[in-house]
């Protein structure tokens, strides 16, 4: 801010394009000490703090995950150990050895860092993957949401910002959530049809999701991402046959 100020200062205390750039000179450098004193990293560093952490065929996905983690984390202004477990838990199972401490450093750089540039990182993953595995990064984050048994308002307005940023359309994010929080209609609404949808419509609605949510749809990601796609898609086949249970469909 201060290099603008100064621009505009020089240029009419000395009357001229070089009093302009004197100013800019000596506001960079009041940006730059402050910035230094502050402690924290601007948002141009934190989302190249991310690319260099998401090189690699097996480093990127996994670090999408540890961004939109600490972003999760941190929105109801505390970090819980419950919530570190899930997360450690989840990298061993789906990365096995090749989760190490590095993953868990791009974790703790963005947990104790300044505000993450979710809107720039949100717009490279969705540049970089496929909608059915932007879809399966949601389905994760509300199971880290809710590892504590609870699930606080800022942390769904967090989920919710990263789906729209992701640009996952409003009936896949409402089909995710109504999977992990449960009310009388979450199963019409996991197979995202109204209760009063018909048996045909009920059927048709099955057989759309167990499409569009096969596990198969991310195999391209390699093995170990294919785990929670088979939760998720296991998920979809318990609502369909909880409907069919309730309305006495074969």
């Amino acid at each position: 801010m201060f290099k603008f100020v100064g621009a505009v200062l020089g240029y009419f205390l000395f009357r001229g394009f070089f009093g302009s750039v004197l100013g800019f000179i000596v506001g960079s450098a009041i940006d730059n000490y402050l910035s230094a004193g502050s402690g924290k990293s601007s948002a141009t560093d934190e989302f190249e703090y991310y690319r260099r952490h998401a090189t690699g065929p097996h480093r990127d996905f996994a670090t999408m995950l540890m961004v939109l983690s600490a972003a999760v984390m941190k929105a109801d202004g505390k970090v819980l150990k419950v919530e570190l477990d899930f997360v450690k838990n989840f990298f061993s199972q789906q990365f096995g050895p090749r989760f190490g401490r590095e993953h868990l450093q791009v974790l703790k750089h963005f947990l104790d860092g300044a505000e993450i540039p979710l809107a720039q990182i949100c717009s490279d993953i969705r540049l970089r993957t496929q909608v059915e595995v932007r879809i399966q990064l949601l389905y994760y984050l509300f199971g880290l949401a809710g590892a504590d048994g609870k699930v606080e308002a800022s942390e769904i307005r967090v989920i919710k910002t990263i789906a729209d940023l992701l640009e996952i359309p409003e009936r896949d994010f409402e089909s995710v959530k109504n999977m992990f929080f449960r009310d009388v209609d979450s199963d019409y609404k996991v197979l995202e049809i109204e209760p009063g949808s018909s048996e045909e419509e009920i059927k048709k609605a099955y057989r759309q999701m167990a499409v569009r949510y096969h596990p198969d749809k991310v195999a391209h990601m390699g093995e170990e991402y294919q785990k929670g796609a088979k939760e998720k898609f296991q998920k979809i086949q318990e609502a369909y046959e909880n409907i069919k249970k309730q309305r006495g469909i074969n």
